[in-house]
């Protein structure tokens, strides 16, 4: 058989010089990586999750010609960014990807789904008008509820925290931080103990950590007002202000918030810098003390926790100090916020899984309608570790789901009534893929009995 010098054979195929024997062959029309998001979509369909779009995003396009409805242009928008896919210029190809024809629905998976040109169009004119901005905070909002309202849990635990999202052009609004020492973006994300993200602000990169905190926190908290939870809340130091302690003390709201040191908290743990005499531990020495302070900017005193810890290969002490209302003893106040190292953990997973610090658009509101919708792809994820993993690959990572089982490689074939999808069998085999969704048709069958939740 005649080959040219690129390897490729008259039927098209390619050969390997490494191994003759070997031959590529590129069905792009019948092949797809991302099988695994068919049990995305079995888990969108049981919870209702992306038809809610209808009730809350304005269509803006007219006509009789209209393919694709809201409902298909925002799924193909969050779950190719739950695949990886994080540019419009992706879609170009996923329009033609078996897999995303069929999650998209059946007049695509007859046809195509929804081009590139479309996505944009639909990401930076549709999305980007202001009401429907607030729309996919709102349609967050209704997702998490709707599987916080899942859970008998009383009490859930808030955990508030920016972070940095670098740019590398000219976009609106980013900025130069010194903190970073960085031009980017500065979003404020809120996560629960569930690990869900109960919402995101993107703001410009100069601003204060804590900017914005109330109008961010406000909804949040109503919504579990009206759902009967006991709320809880942890944060850093950029979060240590009288009017945070005061709004949370007034609506209830049991915190723990790192405050930074000074030389008066100093002086209420002088008993406790001086090294025990004798011979050091080989283990850190920790000590605990609870006592009432005082800011000068404080209207009352609060109660604040101090930790301090001793180590045998170190001069001086690590000293924490924690500002606090609640009245467990000061190892649990100690203990409970030290979870809040879990909230750094899931923004990571949202930057390197799902690269939601993608946000290359030149306007700001562009990249207000990307953070969003990077947002509902890392929920739709992480509903998908908390009900469909089973029990011995529920540790996945979101980059291990994204890598082991939406990457599932699969081969189609079409008959005139049935599509079928041949799945590799690698990570995911099909004793476990079959658990998946017995799980997931279990909570679809919870749910079609739970009453509906108000939008």
């Amino acid at each position: 058989m005649r080959e040219n010098p690129a390897g490729a054979t008259k039927n098209g195929g390619i050969r390997l010089l490494f191994d003759r024997h070997l031959r590529l062959e590129f069905r792009g029309a019948k092949i797809t990586t991302d099988a695994g998001l068919l049990a995305v979509r079995e888990l969108d369909e049981m919870m209702g999750l992306t038809d809610m779009a209808t009730d809350l995003i304005v269509e803006g396009r007219v006509g009789k010609n209209i393919q694709h409805q809201i409902p298909g242009l925002l799924r193909q928008s969050v779950y190719a960014r739950l695949a990886g896919y994080e540019d419009t210029n992706d879609h170009e190809r996923l329009s033609r990807d078996p897999a995303m024809r069929a999650v998209i629905g059946k007049r695509a998976l007859e046809r195509t789904a929804v081009s590139s040109g479309t996505v944009s169009r639909f990401e930076t004119d549709i999305l980007t008008q202001e009401q429907n901005i607030d729309a996919l905070a709102t349609l967050n909002s209704a997702w998490v509820s709707k599987i916080v309202s899942r859970s008998l849990a009383k009490k859930v635990v808030l955990d508030i925290d920016s972070s940095e999202s670098p740019v590398h052009g000219n976009q609106e609004g980013s900025a130069y931080n010194g903190f970073f020492e960085s031009t980017c973006y500065h979003p404020l994300f809120c996560f629960n103990n569930y690990g869900d993200c109960e919402g995101a602000v993107l703001r410009s990169g100069n601003v204060h950590s804590a900017d914005g905190w109330r109008k961010f926190l406000e909804p949040i908290v109503k919504r579990y007002r009206e759902m009967d939870k006991k709320l809880y809340l942890r944060g850093d130091d950029a979060f240590a202000s009288p009017d945070i302690y005061e709004y949370l003390e007034g609506n209830s709201i049991l915190y723990a918030i790192r405050l930074k040191a000074n030389n008066n908290l100093y002086q209420k743990i002088e008993h406790l810098m001086t090294r025990p005499v004798g011979r050091p531990s080989r283990k850190p020495k920790v000590f605990f003390h609870s006592f009432s302070y005082r800011a000068g900017s404080w209207k009352k005193s609060r109660r604040v926790i101090a930790k301090v810890e001793l180590h045998i290969d170190e001069l001086f002490p690590r000293i924490g100090f924690i500002v606090t209302n609640m009245t467990s003893s000061p190892e649990a106040v100690v203990h409970f916020y030290n979870h809040r190292s879990t909230c750094e953990q899931y923004i990571k997973e949202g930057k390197y899984a799902l690269t939601w610090t993608r946000l290359s658009c030149a306007r700001f509101s562009s990249n207000q309608v990307r953070l969003a919708l990077f947002v509902l792809a890392y929920n739709l994820g992480n509903f998908l570790r908390r009900f469909a993993l089973p029990k011995e690959v529920s540790h996945w990572s979101l980059t291990s789901i994204q890598l082991k089982l939406v990457k599932i490689g699969a081969k189609i074939i079409s008959h005139s009534r049935m599509t079928i999808f041949q799945m590799a069998e690698v990570a995911v085999p099909e004793k476990l893929f079959r658990s998946m969704l017995s799980k997931i048709h279990r909570l679809g069958r919870a749910c079609a009995r739970a009453p509906a939740l108000g939008l």
